[in-house]
């Protein structure tokens, strides 16, 4: 009987397996890579976007906040105003650089922050903070908010649209 030889050669089979990948399987990965990608960018900006809102939330609270003590210390008499002053700050760089406490017997200085906030959505990384932000006066209409004599409320310059539809000048 004759043993019946395969025409093909098991050293040669497995050598030509050990080059490398078949065509096929390069474009499974290439497209699963791709699908991968499609997902997870989308999930990086939304998140890269998420962090940013949230910074300009507590820079405004803080900034606020500022203002409000600043207003506050005005109402009650520790800080000098004339007649025509609505207590509000004439600048954001008041509230950092501080007022003389009337009340205080040595008249140390009043600080109602520590540093001005940055606003995140501004693109210009090299003005100074208190230049990114946009200022309402006291006077002015909440409507249509413009500077003036004092700084009764900051909000962002920027154009953009907040993840919840609201315009980041309109928080």
């Amino acid at each position: 009987m004759r043993l019946r030889r395969s025409s093909r050669d098991p050293e040669r089979e497995s050598a030509h397996r050990a080059r490398g990948f078949s065509l096929i399987e390069l474009l499974i990965t290439l497209a699963l890579v791709a699908v991968l990608a499609t997902i997870v960018v989308p999930v990086a900006q939304t998140s890269l976007q998420r962090s940013r809102e949230q910074d300009l939330r507590l820079a405004l609270r803080e900034l606020r906040a500022g203002i409000d003590l600043y207003k506050k210390a005005s109402d009650e008499g520790r800080i000098r105003k004339s007649l025509n002053d609505t207590g509000y700050p004439k600048n954001l760089q008041i509230l950092v650089d501080g007022e003389e406490d009337l009340r205080d017997p040595r008249h140390r200085k009043i600080y109602f922050l520590r540093r001005i906030p940055r606003d995140p959505m501004h693109p210009d990384s090299t003005l100074p903070a208190a230049e990114t932000w946009a200022q309402r006066a006291y006077a002015s209409e909440p409507d249509d908010p413009k500077e003036g004599e004092d700084v009764y409320d900051v909000y962002s310059k920027s154009s953009g649209i907040g993840l919840n539809g609201i315009p980041y000048r309109k928080w």
